[in-house]
Parts: C-alpha cells; structure tokens; sequence
C-alpha cells in the first residue's frame, strides 16, 4: 500500500527513525534525496517525547442544541499528550476535531453541553473558573488558528500584539516584553524581527501571518500548543516550512503539539501518534506507521486510498470513499460509517463497535471486522473492488 503523496511532508524535522521510512513515502520523487538528506538531519535533532504526561483527556462529549435537536459534535474523545510528543487529530470537516480542541482552550459558546474530563497535569479545566482558564489558555496552552489573517487584529501592530500576549500573563516593562516578541519573530524565522514589530498583518504574506501566529502561541513558552489546520491556507512549499519551523520551535521551548489536520501526506512526517476521528468519536489510534502502514478502521484505509500517490501519479486511480459523513443531529444506529463501509453487515447497522485493540501494540480501532483489515496486504482495494463494482 501507497503512502499519501504531499509535498508539506516532505523534509521535516521531528521524525523519529522508527517513521522515517513512513516520511520517504510521502516525499514525491522530486528532490527526494535533498528531502531524504533533511529528514535524517532532522531525526538526529529532535528531541524525543518524555513519559510526563500534561494532558489528559477523558470520555470528552460535547453537544450543541438547536431547533432541530442536539447537534453530538464530540462523543467520548479520549487521549493523553506527553512532554514533546505531537498528536496528530485527523478526520473530515465535521468530525468534531476542531470543537474538541476548543473545549481545551475553554473557547466554545455558553450553550455547549460538555460532560467529561480534560486535565492538565492534574487539574480538571473543566473546573476551573473563568479566571483559572483565562490563565492557562495562552501561558500554558497555546493555541494556532486556522486562519491567521482573522485571528490578528489587523489594527495593531505585530509587535503590539506579541507583547500583550505577554502582559496579559506576566507584569513586566513594555519593552521587555517587545523584546521577547522580537526574539520569538527571530526564532520563528521572520527576516529582520526588529524592523517587522511595528508592521501590520496586511503586509505580511500569508506564510509570514503563519509564523507570526506560531510566535504568539509560544511566547510563553507553554506546555501544551494547539495546532488547527495551521497550513491549510498555505501553497505545498510554504506549508513545508510553517510545519518545519513548528517542529523546531517546539523543541526550543520542550512544548507537546495537538496538530488537527485533514491531511494525512502531513500526518506521515510529522507526528508520533495518530487519532482519527469520524461522526465525532475517534474511530482508531495508534502510532503513525502502525496506522499508515496496517489501518484497522475502513475509514482510516479509505482515507489512504482517496488521496493523490505515488502510485496515482502514475496512472493508478483513486480510491474514493462513497457517500457524506452522518448528521449529528439523527446519529444512524450501529457503526455511523457503515452505509460508507464495503465490510459493514448487518451487526455494523445494529451495534457501534467500542474503540477496542487490535493486533497491534497499543493499536486500537472501532470496527466489528478489523481483522479481515489485518489479512489483507492493501485494505485500500476494499474501496477500489466497490468502486468499480459501482460503475
């Protein structure tokens, strides 16, 4: 089976050994030994995850009501985060990645209905006051919004914003803290950091809004950073860099990083652990070549098989998943992915199968037939044989 061809995956520090085989694969033929030579320099700098865990997530549901019904955004997301380590929370629009990630930050609306746990080494935010969040979010847990344009104010300076982020947590004299804002743009790798203090958003280009947004989450040097869709926005060779430059400033500051992402060519070179999502509850997680190289979930093998190869760019088709994602206002009984499923029988219709392990180590997936996954060499063709018997 093909790895997912994306030219953001390539060349990215942060890759253990153990996943640089999984990195090569989706670096395209084009430049691949320079991408090869990067990635190796790459694996000897980074430094890997620690066993201190700083952030746990338990049974995580969140529900939005409407006129309709409750919209079940999130249904029982579980997952820990380690000192260093990057998690990779993947899934299409819809899949409630981005609203769990908001709960975290204590970002979503007064109607939300949340129920569960989220800890910070130790402490339930849940909890906590408005207060007690406000001082975690930004100081401890950073954050990165998809859409740097709409997250800066466009009427302050870069230099004004950085420094608030610092002055909203530490007293200190405004030009100490214009000078960490001066060291983060460097850091980040902005050109001339001094001079670009005092410039506005708009005239910054868009990977340059990026960095920016990447300075202002770690400004505080924080222990947890939040990444949503950060690249999305962004053309392939930009995208490369902005992953690059979160990488190494991660390890500058000894950060754990939650990259939310579509894109699994970035999930490869990227991130030690992978948690994909569908219809709001993860649906399989496992180390990044476990899940890549022997999926157990369908979903998770459709994904693979849908997007662009190596093998597709030389004449083999996609492998599309049939079908759209379930409402989450009318959740179908059963598995939710089962009128998608070319394995689902009649017990995927009637129960939905518990986030359960499979053969693998510390690998586990939600699906009543991951083992007839595990005895096929390509899970992919499950999707390709339907397809052409669709035709």
């Amino acid at each position: 089976m093909s790895i997912p061809t994306n030219p953001s995956a390539q060349a990215q520090p942060g890759v253990t050994p153990e996943r640089s085989e999984a990195a090569r694969a989706a670096t395209p033929d084009v430049g691949q030994a320079a991408g090869d030579a990067h990635i190796a320099a790459g694996i000897s700098a980074v430094k890997p995850p620690s066993k201190e865990e700083v952030l746990r997530v338990e049974n995580l549901t969140v529900g939005f009501p409407t006129d309709d019904g409750l919209v079940q955004a999130v249904r029982g997301v579980s997952y820990t985060v380690h000192e260093r380590e990057v998690l990779g929370i993947v899934g299409e629009s819809g899949s409630g990645k981005s609203v769990s990630s908001m709960a975290i930050m204590g970002l979503l609306p007064k109607n939300a209905r949340i129920t569960g746990t989220i800890r910070y080494r130790g402490d339930d935010i849940l909890q906590m006051s408005k207060k007690g969040q406000r001082s975690l979010r930004g100081k401890r847990i950073g954050m990165i919004f998809q859409d740097p344009m709409t997250a800066l104010n466009p009427v302050y300076t870069i230099g004004d914003q950085l420094a608030e982020a610092v002055l909203s947590h530490e007293t200190m004299p405004r030009k100490h803290a214009l000078a960490r804002a001066e060291e983060m743009l460097g850091l980040v790798g902005i050109p001339q950091p001094r001079q670009r203090l005092s410039a506005y958003p708009h005239e910054f280009s868009g990977g340059m809004r990026q960095r920016a947004m990447i300075a202002m989450a770690v400004i505080n040097n924080p222990d947890v950073i939040i990444a949503d869709e950060p690249t999305t926005a962004l053309d392939v060779t930009v995208q490369a860099q902005i992953l690059e430059t979160l990488l190494e400033v991660k390890d500058e500051v000894n950060s754990a990083i939650i990259l939310i992402t579509h894109d699994l060519g970035v999930v490869a070179g990227t991130v030690h652990r992978v948690l994909v999502m569908y219809a709001g509850r993860p649906v399989e997680v496992g180390e990044t070549d476990e899940v890549f190289y022997r999926p157990r979930m369908p979903y998770t093998a459709g994904l693979l098989g849908s997007i662009p190869s190596l093998d597709t760019a030389s004449g083999e088709k996609l492998r599309p998943i049939k079908g759209t994602p379930p409402s989450l206002i009318n959740m179908p009984s059963g598995c939710p992915f089962a009128p998608r499923c070319p394995l689902a029988t009649d017990v995927c219709h009637q129960e939905e199968p518990p986030l359960s392990s499979t053969d693998g180590l510390d690998h586990t997936a939600a699906c009543h037939h991951w083992n007839r996954l595990a005895e096929t060499e390509d899970p992919t063709e499950f999707f390709r044989v339907e397809s052409e018997a669709h035709r």
